[in-house]
């Protein structure tokens, strides 16, 4: 395969990754899983990019792991159970990436985003997605529960919500994901690339420092006991006030002026 399988574009301080499987409908394959791995290992030291915005090519955003890939190593003889074992840990290591990455990351969907795909949007911080866009963790459909990827969505989603889509491997249209909170806007099929950018744009005019600092201390207090997320974000507000853009920015807010950070 000559073609990349995710592309980078770089538009100023936003990084657009393209999942670029558009015939297996952009499936987590392990040259995927590999490529999205690599790719964000770059960006998470990337001093430059303050956004992310991860789409498909094609048809579909994502239509989850590549099910004849998967067949040929469980028909492996001896070597079945450790090879598909070695799957899900390396997908789940690069799911937990994502999270992990100082930038916020947007998934943009379109199409589908179906079993790992779904659960990739899941991971995301964000999502924008199309109207005509559908949703779903439908390996129960063919004997799978989708269980790897109700770890994400069952973070995201009410669990009464997403205990119904695991079980009966039904679709949700875009309206639905909102109502749930699967995505954080839905907007018209033409309109989807313009308004993810727009989105991505705003956040990347924000004080970078302060929103790597804000969506570490997020993650973080979200695994702690109230008063240890209280005593740690109070931790970080302090971190937060002692840098010199964001005592520029309050001094400009004061002035009623612009403020002229030295890393914007």
């Amino acid at each position: 395969m000559t073609e990349e399988l995710v592309i980078r574009e770089d538009r100023g301080a936003v990084t657009h990754l393209t999942l670029n499987l558009p015939g297996k409908l952009n499936a987590l394959s392990d040259g995927m899983i590999a490529a999205l791995t690599a790719t964000f290992g770059d960006l998470m030291v990337s001093e430059t990019q303050r956004v992310i915005v991860l789409k498909g090519a094609g048809k579909a955003f994502c239509a989850g792991h590549d099910l004849k890939e998967m067949q040929a190593k469980r028909a492996a003889r001896d070597t079945g159970a450790s090879a598909l074992r070695d799957l899900f840990d390396r997908c789940a290591r690069m799911m937990q990436m994502i999270p992990r990455l100082p930038q916020p990351v947007i998934a943009q969907t379109h199409g589908i985003a179906t079993a790992a795909g779904c659960q990739l949007v899941a991971s995301c911080d964000m999502a924008v997605a199309a109207e005509d866009c559908r949703f779903g963790v439908n390996g129960v459909n063919i004997g799978l529960f989708c269980s790897t990827p109700m770890v994400a969505l069952s973070r995201n989603v009410p669990r009464k919500q997403v205990f119904e889509m695991l079980v009966t491997g039904e679709f949700i249209d875009a309206a639905r994901a909102r109502e749930i909170g699967l995505v954080n806007r839905v907007v018209p099929h033409d309109a989807l690339e313009a308004e993810t950018a727009a989105l991505a744009d705003h956040i990347a005019g924000k004080l970078g420092a302060a929103v790597r600092i804000g969506k570490r201390a997020f993650y973080e207090q979200l695994q702690l006991p109230l008063d240890k997320a209280y005593e740690m974000s109070g931790a970080v507000m302090v971190e937060n006030m002692l840098d010199i853009d964001t005592v520029e920015g309050i001094a400009a807010f004061l002035d009623k002026r612009k403020p002229d950070w030295s890393q914007h």
